[in-house]
């Protein structure tokens, strides 16, 4: 393995992370309604646990309310009881064969739990990031005491992975600012 080898491999690897700081936000809700909220909902199908997706159509029907249509009209309760079941402090309601799920306000006070919440997994996404960097350390170092590469281009090495490290939090940063805004717009 070279240097480069490690260099490529961390950024892939601290792309990931980035990606699931993407995916761990868009599951804190804003006052907004988004389709997203609900995919990690599980539904009882016919004795097997399915995510939503695959039991319904769900659409937005204006800015505050999601339309879950399901697939199957026996499915109707056993959904809203899994979207009611499922802690994301919605209350849906059934008319006709669509699911209506509200979105409620945002208190100032649960607006900053979120903003909170939102920064612990920043800080999380950072961590891990460096730990990153961290074990791409050790594996440069290892390589220079094999004595597979020089001392210069491990010092090189070293500061193409902090580069790196430096890029991605900065990603984060700029992430969580805009999530911050986001929860606090009325």
């Amino acid at each position: 393995m070279t240097i480069a080898d490690i260099r490529k491999a961390t950024e892939h690897k601290m792309q990931k992370s980035i990606d699931a700081f993407k995916n761990d936000l868009a599951k804190v809700r804003t006052g907004r309604a988004h389709a997203g909220i609900l995919d990690h909902v599980q539904v009882d199908y016919y004795g097997s646990a399915m995510p939503i997706g695959q039991t319904a159509n769900i659409n937005l029907i204006d800015a505050r309310t999601i339309g879950v249509q399901p697939w199957e009209k026996k499915m109707i309760s056993v959904i809203e009881k899994a979207i009611r079941d499922a802690d994301l402090g919605l209350n849906p309601s059934t008319t006709g064969d669509v699911i209506r799920v509200p979105m409620p306000a945002l208190t100032e006070q649960r607006r900053k739990e979120l903003v909170k919440l939102v920064k612990g997994e920043g800080e999380d996404a950072r961590i891990a990031v460096r730990n990153l960097r961290r074990d791409a350390n050790e594996q440069m170092k290892k390589l220079l005491k094999d004595k597979v590469v020089s001392e210069d281009d491990e010092r090189r090495g070293q500061d193409e992975v902090q580069k790196l490290t430096d890029r991605f939090i900065g990603e984060i940063d700029k992430l969580l600012v805009t999530k911050e805004a986001e929860i606090m717009a009325v």
